[in-house]
């Protein structure tokens, strides 16, 4: 998923770009439609994560994992929660001064996170305009990342939280599985 909020770099005291920084997940805030659903972030999704100290999350460029920036194990990727959402700055390593000079002449505007929903860790109505909503109540934060193109679906992480989104779905509503992520695929409302 992604936020509108621009990454953006934080630097040293000697005036050199050293970090970014920017929100991974803004509470409260619809996503752009997910094939058959939207769905929004809850202010509690993340509170799980954090009490275990966010363990084994890593930052990636555009989620691929031949472009790690830093990692919460390594104490390179920070991550705090506050009213408006998972709050994330990333210290990249010197290899990845690219990724710095994209965030920082404004190519890469935006930021995602990759989860697994908890068991009964989601709920589903429906958005203002009569179409299905997943609200994320309690998920285990897997990565952040200041991405290009904010729609993440070749995302290993983005194919189990897609396929769990289905699942639950289909509870929800009580059909078939296949029948519903037949009609997501093909973009049709239940």
């Amino acid at each position: 998923r992604f936020t509108k909020f621009p990454p953006e770099i934080r630097t040293r005291p000697d005036g050199l770009p050293s970090t970014i920084y920017g929100y991974a997940a803004a509470f409260g805030k619809l996503s752009r439609k997910l094939g058959g659903f939207v769905e929004q972030v809850d202010t509690l999704a993340f509170n799980e994560s954090k009490t275990a100290g966010f363990p084994d999350v890593v930052c990636r460029y555009n989620h691929k994992d031949d472009q790690l920036l830093g990692t919460t194990y390594a104490r390179t990727l920070k991550l705090a929660i506050d009213e408006t959402g998972l709050a994330y700055e990333v210290e990249p390593p010197t290899a990845r001064a690219d990724v710095l000079e994209y965030v920082q002449r404004g190519d890469v505007r935006h930021s995602s996170f990759a989860f697994r929903v908890f068991p009964g860790g989601d709920e589903w109505g429906l958005s203002e305009f009569n179409y299905p909503m997943r609200t994320l109540m309690s998920v285990q934060l897997v990565d952040v990342a200041p991405v290009l193109d904010p729609a993440y679906p070749d995302a290993t992480a983005g194919a189990r939280a897609m396929n769990g989104a289905v699942e639950s779905l289909a509870l929800w509503v009580q059909g078939d599985v296949e029948e519903v992520r037949s009609r997501v695929n093909d973009g049709r409302v239940l």
